[in-house]
């Protein structure tokens, strides 16, 4: 068989391996060009974006949580303080099995059901990037334990913060009240950029009035860290701005003689400057330690207080709502004399009961048999029902509630603390909004002496009796009198202008409302309690005693022992001093008492004994408290068992 050679061909093959070399010189040269373009946009064109996507990846930004401002009484001593502590925090992203994390950490650091239940909810709201709280105010053992097996715990790590402590505990609790650690229902109200990295919002009390002053502003620092997040050094720093320091009107001094002098029997008092509006001493009895809330309360602290039945979280100053009885009777008379339905020296026959005409049922007077010929100073002194009745009657409802109305009741003082009762001031229309009955006579009869549908706030007649003792100038209750920020040398004063002028048309007219109170110490119900015996100032007063008993009964009638009557009445006192020149007023609430000349007076005499220390005076002659014959420990704050047919008389039986 013959072979066929194929003949060569130098200059096509020649010219195909030229073609082939320039397409393959081609396909090199455009491959170089990409490769050079995209070169170009890496290092030209995107050159700024990566370069801070490559500084991101070592740099970090920090949050640093302002210091927040401190609280302090008008002579400077410290309310509320920030103390260092260390928690314990977790980074979510860096933590791949969270549930078997905190199985393994509570091993190490002992984690309660509060803590875990706190720390999920917050979870729920955070990013993933952010360190959420896990424990706080970790304890030296606790630290150590952790140091020595951090390296089991990636993404958790002891954080240094400052911590909210109340020095003075329980004293000031409603008050100054309590910061708590930020839930999730916070996360969704509060801003975001400014609470970054802040752990605690305020939650009663100044603290929370004052949130916004308090809180500050945010700083943040740029800090290098290695491949396990660990921080190497810090590059920058910008440093927070610290919340504002307040300083409160109310005497440390004034505010513990006012909760001793309670020893313990529920109630409140306010005592105010009535020249200016400041609030001198604020208690609520029985109270509780703020700081238990600080780092989160534990389950048997919050269902113990929760469950007791003298209610210690209820600030009553703020929100215990209670009859005012005879507390209301100077200002009722001022109120005659205002409108021109009374004059001083006209006088009513009281006999013991009073009648309205063409009715057969009568209101009994304070005193059995009645006191006789009284004129309005006389009646204040004695606290005549009768006189005040009559005058009720005279004015009229509509009158009577428009004139208190000016007084702050039923509506708010305009304290700068959230959460004021408005109470109860009857009038036409607060009952047209809760009955389908019209108004009756014989319902402003026993508006006339505080009883019926009223309920005051002890703040409501703290702040009524230092408007009458300034002379009928209104100011609004303040408990922040001055405020210091960082640039700040000194203090910066709040101002308080009175909220208008006198309500008082004629100096006369307080004259003769000031007799009465003053006959009220010296020959009335406050004489046998000696509330002016060694005091070195006069002082001017009137008391309540708010008498609860059946509706169907008339067991109040055969029962007239103090220690009985000592869990039936509300006893209130109001006065202020020096009666001629009036600079502190006070109002005590006892929500068990007998009497309240007996039984709350003395407690506003210890008020003022203090404030008397407190200007730089001797030490009062002490007025010894008398004993409660059966102090209550269910007393509730709400009003209760208002009687049909009331009497707020200071001594006798009805």
């Amino acid at each position: 068989m013959k072979i066929r050679r194929s003949i060569k061909d130098p200059r096509g093959e020649s010219e195909l391996f030229r073609r082939r070399a320039v397409m393959g010189f081609v396909l090199l040269l455009l491959g170089l060009c990409l490769l050079v373009s995209r070169y170009m946009v890496l290092q030209v064109t995107r050159h700024n974006e990566f370069v801070a996507r490559s500084t991101s990846n070592s740099v970090k930004p920090r949050v640093i949580p302002p210091a927040r401002g401190l609280i302090y009484d008008r002579n400077g001593v410290l309310l509320a303080d920030n103390v260092p502590a260390f928690r314990l925090e977790v980074v979510p992203e860096q933590v791949k099995d969270m549930p078997a994390l905190l199985a393994r950490l509570g091993n190490v650091v002992p984690l309660s059901q509060d803590d875990l239940d706190a720390f999920k909810k917050q979870l729920a709201q955070s990013r993933r990037f952010e360190s959420v709280p896990l424990k706080m105010r970790l304890t030296e053992d606790e630290i150590d334990r952790f140091a020595v097996n951090r390296w089991r715990f990636p993404g958790v790590d002891v954080v240094p913060y400052l911590t909210r402590r109340y020095p003075l505990g329980g004293l000031f609790a409603h008050v100054v009240g309590y910061v708590s650690r930020i839930d999730a229902d916070d996360l969704d109200r509060l801003d975001p950029a400014r609470y970054k990295g802040t752990s605690h919002v305020g939650r009663s009390g100044i603290e929370r009035s004052y949130e916004d002053v308090l809180h500050g502003t945010p700083g943040y620092e740029l800090v290098e860290v290695n491949a396990d997040g660990r921080t190497q050094r810090v590059l920058q720093t910008h440093p927070p701005i610290p919340g504002k320091n307040l300083y409160l009107s109310i005497d440390a001094r004034m505010q513990k003689a006012a909760e001793a002098a309670f020893a313990g029997r529920p109630g409140a008092a306010v005592a105010i400057d009535p020249r200016n509006g400041q609030v001198l001493a604020m208690v609520s009895v029985p109270t509780f330690d703020p700081n238990l809330f600080v780092n989160g309360i534990s389950q048997a602290d919050y269902s113990g207080l929760i469950n007791d039945p003298d209610k210690p979280l209820v600030d009553r100053v703020l929100k215990g709502v209670y009859p005012p009885g005879s507390t209301v009777k100077p200002f009722l008379a001022l109120g005659g004399l205002e409108y021109g339905v009374r004059r001083p020296g006209d006088t009513v026959l009281s006999t013991g009961q009073f009648c309205l005409p063409g009715q057969t049922r009568c209101y009994r007077d304070d005193t059995r048999g009645g006191d006789g010929t009284v004129d309005m100073v006389r009646a204040i002194e004695k606290s005549t029902n009768t006189y005040f009745y009559k005058l009720a009657l005279d004015l009229g409802i509509d009158r009577l509630s428009a004139w208190m109305s000016r007084f702050g009741f039923g509506g708010k003082t305009g304290i700068d603390l959230l959460g004021e009762s408005e109470g109860v001031l009857p009038s036409r229309e607060w009952k047209a909004r809760h009955s389908k009955f019209g108004w009756f006579p014989g319902e402003t009869v026993i508006a006339g002496i505080g009883q019926g549908y009223w309920a005051v706030t002890p703040l409501q007649i703290g702040h009524a009796v230092a408007t009458l003792a300034g002379r009928g100038v209104p100011y609004q209750p303040r408990l922040v009198m001055a405020t210091k920020g960082a640039a700040d040398a000194q203090p910066l004063p709040l101002a308080n202008p009175p909220t208008g002028p006198s309500l008082i048309s004629k100096a006369s007219n307080w004259d003769v409302i000031n007799e009465g109170m003053r006959a009220v110490i010296t020959g009335g119900t406050g004489k046998d309690a000696r509330l002016n015996d060694g005091f070195p100032y006069l002082i001017a007063g009137k008391s309540g005693t708010a008498e609860r008993f059946s509706r169907t009964s008339n067991a109040y009638n055969t029962n007239k022992n103090t220690a009985y009557l000592a869990t039936r009445h509300r006893a209130w006192f109001e006065a202020y001093t020096p009666a001629d020149d009036p600079q502190i007023a006070a109002a005590v609430v006892l929500e068990a008492g007998a009497w309240g000349a007996s039984d709350a007076g003395p407690i506003v005499r210890k008020i003022f004994d203090a404030w008397v220390v407190a200007k730089g005076g001797a030490q009062p002659v002490d007025t010894p408290l008398p004993t409660p014959a059966t102090p209550s420990s269910n007393a509730t704050v709400p009003v209760e068992d208002l009687p049909a047919e009331p009497s707020s008389g200071d001594g006798a039986t009805p």
